[in-house]
């Protein structure tokens, strides 16, 4: 068994990846942790208070698990930019009788608030995504007995994030769905199987290694295990489970035949994501300045509209490439299937 996992009672090398939005649940991090493995409170988009509330809810399943942050790591976006592009938007935002703001948000996704939270009152697992948080954050949650992991996308970061004192690495291929945790989300993403990039990371970084990213099969699990991952992590293939809160749209859409393709896209939020490729990656993709959390903002209203109204021309489906083998089921099924060659 691997150490990772052993302190935490975990023996199945499967996590549920955070999904921020609605998708990671309670129940599903519950499924998880009783399943063997363990799940990651998506921790993004979220208030402290709304994310405390969720901890209490596992805390009384009495399960292990894990919460994901968003580090601040902003791409600040030129406003003439973010206004031809609001522009470009208000067609679609009129037709769903949503008002678009005017100006640029920026915000930090709560940062102060959330890490005070989880300082005060310790989780067993802390990840973070999108930058790398200052090495005074990693000191306290590791002195609160927070085992603290680093999502990373390339060998350079790996070296950044174990310069900065964090115990584990998650590495992320591109295959991955949603937002990838690049550090420099303004160029392409490299293309590299996951298997590679274990290696890789592990080669560079004497630190434990969990892979994700296009990880939907049991074939997929034990080649990033053989390649030295400890652990893989796994979500687009947990979306359509009883306990995942994605939308109907987007489970629906995730295996409808229509939707055929996915693709890396900046269009819904200013930061690279991968979704299937629909009505408004086609035509906004191209026209999307990079800018986040701004564009994140500017588009919410309109995603939030095409959600309610079922329009998944405009709705952010996002997606890994493994997307099809996500099916309707328990989730303790979706896990018994990738750890039946283990």
């Amino acid at each position: 068994m691997s150490d990772l996992l052993s302190e935490l009672g975990a023996d199945l090398p499967v996590l549920a990846a955070p999904m921020a939005g609605g998708p990671s649940t309670p129940a599903l991090v519950t499924a998880a942790a009783r399943a063997g493995g363990l799940g990651f409170l998506a921790g993004g988009y979220k208030t402290a208070q709304a994310l405390a509330g969720q901890i209490h809810t596992l805390r009384a399943e009495d399960v292990a698990f894990g919460v994901n942050l968003f580090v601040p790591n902003p791409v600040p976006v030129a406003a003439d930019a973010y206004r031809r592009y609001a522009r470009e938007l208000r067609a679609e935002a009129d037709r769903h009788g949503v008002v678009l703001p005017e100006e640029p948000v920026e915000d930090d996704d709560h940062w102060t608030d959330k890490i005070d939270l989880l300082t005060a009152a310790p989780v067993p697992w802390v990840s973070f995504t999108f930058g790398i948080p200052d090495r005074a954050v990693v000191d306290a949650l590791r002195r609160a007995g927070t085992v603290v992991l680093q999502t990373v996308t390339s060998v350079d970061e790996a070296l950044r994030a174990a310069e900065s004192g964090a115990d584990a690495l998650i590495a992320q291929a591109p295959a991955a769905g949603g937002h990838s945790a690049t550090l420099t989300p303004a160029r392409p993403l490299p293309p590299i199987a996951l298997p590679d990039l274990v290696t890789a990371v592990r080669r560079a970084v004497a630190r434990p290694v969990v892979g994700t990213g296009g990880v939907a099969t049991a074939t997929d699990v034990t080649a990033a295990l053989h390649a030295g991952a400890e652990a893989v992590m796994v979500g687009t293939v947990l979306l359509r489970t009883h306990e995942s809160g994605a939308s109907a749209p987007h489970q629906a859409a995730l295996v409808d035949p229509a939707f055929d393709t996915t693709v890396v896209t900046r269009a819904f939020t200013g930061r690279p994501a991968r979704a299937l490729r629909n009505h408004f990656t086609d035509g906004y993709d191209p026209l999307a300045p990079a800018g986040y959390p701004a564009l994140h903002h500017l588009t919410g209203p309109l995603r939030k509209a095409a959600t309610a109204a079922g329009d998944t021309r405009l709705i952010h489906l996002w997606a890994g490439t493994g997307h099809r083998e996500a099916r309707r089921e328990p989730a303790a099924a979706t896990f018994a299937r990738l750890a039946r060659r283990l």
